[in-house]
């Protein structure tokens, strides 16, 4: 009964329409997430503490360096759902997002336990000052109870984005996200827990999400034929699957990584710079998730077009997803350089935050430019599948981003910490932009 869902490569051109009808809904639920960040900091802000603000930072720093090493659940989901799409293989969509939530829920459920452990080692690897630490392990520690919860709702979004049902993911993201927000502030300035009220937003945000979600793939799949016997131990699949996701993890690692030292340099450089690198990097994660909208499309459009043997729909892709994450970067840049000011005095009431972030507000609001070409690649290889790429560029680009903290951070201080964040986001979209046409031709002429 599974042989009669696979219905074969169907035809499709990509168009400025198709790219903008994954890519607006996903900007738009993209553009909540870092809202989160700022209303988080702006509840921190608002009980006037630059210790307890540089916690939240440095605890939303570990809990990403955590949670996005494994964001191969949701970006290896959706380039291995895209190009069984392009295939026309409904049962191999259906079988990669069940093999996929195995896994999410097996990492959840260990992080979930060893939540106190991960705090912890925070603690260490930040060596920021006690009070600052001590705020950050009651947030991580919360936190991290939702993971098997978080993890599983990285597998909805990957198959819901392999699919190219960019709407549906809208509104699972927009719960998450509208809900996080709105209990943050209940939690954590009307009932006044602080920032255990803000962590325990997001435990209750997850939860709600993870199980609409999957009461809407388990209706739809109960539609479907079943599946084969024994799909979800196939053997080339899963090493498929895991020599995907080791890549895709590496990869993460080591940009995660790189974003928790530009947090360490921060809090050596005094509590007051780490405070306002927080306020600021809320700027570059905002651009980001701008961005991501169109990395999202480039992700969909790319698997989509491999899985067909669509070369000149995977060409289109390429081109229309650059055009529009340009100039989507471009405008983010202005409006943060016109605008700024009024964004991080929202996000504090410490004036001596709001004059230092004010001062390097040109580095943040520059990151989305830097940064377009490495999203959009990020997004191509994603969906193309050519892990290998991501993990050793990424790593080349690491490098170069060390040597640049090493050479640079002595003689300018925190204008140096900037300058190796923007020069590390240059390197990533050069070195996959380099790989490209070769990739390409090997993958349509074999």
């Amino acid at each position: 009964m599974a042989q009669a869902a696979r219905t074969g490569p169907r035809p499709f051109k990509v168009t400025n329409r198709l790219v903008l009808a994954i890519a607006l809904p996903m900007m738009i639920a993209y553009m909540t997430t870092p809202m989160i960040g700022i209303v988080n900091t702006a509840v921190i802000g608002q009980l006037g503490d630059p210790a307890i603000l540089g916690g939240l930072a440095a605890g939303a720093v570990l809990f990403d360096l955590v949670f996005a090493t494994f964001n191969f659940l949701r970006t290896g989901t959706t380039g291995l759902v895209a190009q069984a799409f392009g295939r026309g293989d409904a049962p191999e969509e259906q079988a990669v997002f069940w093999r996929a939530l195995i896994v999410a829920l097996s990492i959840g459920l260990v992080l979930a336990v060893g939540a106190p452990a991960v705090a912890w080692a925070g603690r260490l690897f930040m060596a920021a000052e006690p009070s600052v630490s001590n705020a950050m392990s009651t947030y991580v520690t919360i936190r991290l109870l939702a993971a098997p919860l978080s993890l599983s709702n990285y597998v909805i979004l990957g198959y819901l984005l392999g699919r190219g049902q960019a709407g549906l993911g809208l509104a699972l993201q927009l719960l998450i996200n509208v809900t996080n927000i709105v209990l943050s502030i209940s939690f954590g300035l009307w009932m006044g827990w602080g920032i255990a009220g803000v962590a325990w937003a997001t435990v209750c945000a997850e939860a709600l999400a993870a199980i609409l979600g999957l009461c809407v793939l388990v209706a739809r799949f109960r539609r479907l034929p079943p599946l084969a016997k024994g799909a979800l131990r196939n053997v080339e699949a899963l090493k498929v699957m895991f020599a995907l996701n080791r890549d895709i993890m590496i990869r993460s690692f080591v940009l995660l990584g790189a974003f928790a030292i530009i947090a360490r340099q921060g809090a050596q450089l005094g509590t007051l710079t780490l405070a306002a690198n927080a306020v600021l990097m809320n700027f570059f994660l905002l651009a980001g998730y701008f961005l991501d909208g169109f990395a999202a499309a480039a992700e969909q459009l790319a698997g989509r077009s491999v899985g067909a043997r669509n070369r000149e729909a995977f060409d289109r892709a390429v081109r229309l997803t650059g055009i529009w994450g340009l100039s989507v970067a471009a405008l983010v840049s202005l409006l943060f350089v016109w605008k700024g000011d009024m964004l991080i005095n929202l996000m504090t009431t410490s004036h001596e935050v709001r004059d230092l972030a004010a001062a390097y507000l040109p580095w943040a609001a520059f990151t989305a430019l830097t940064g377009v070409l490495a999203f959009q690649m990020d997004g191509i290889f994603l969906g193309a599948t050519w892990s290998s790429d991501l993990r050793n560029m990424m790593l080349v680009s690491f490098g170069v981003f060390v040597a640049a903290l090493w050479l640079l951070i002595p003689p300018l201080g925190n204008i140096g910490l900037w300058s190796a964040l923007h020069l590390f986001l240059l390197m990533r979209g050069l070195t996959l932009a380099l790989r490209l046409p070769r990739r390409t031709d090997i993958t349509f002429s074999s």
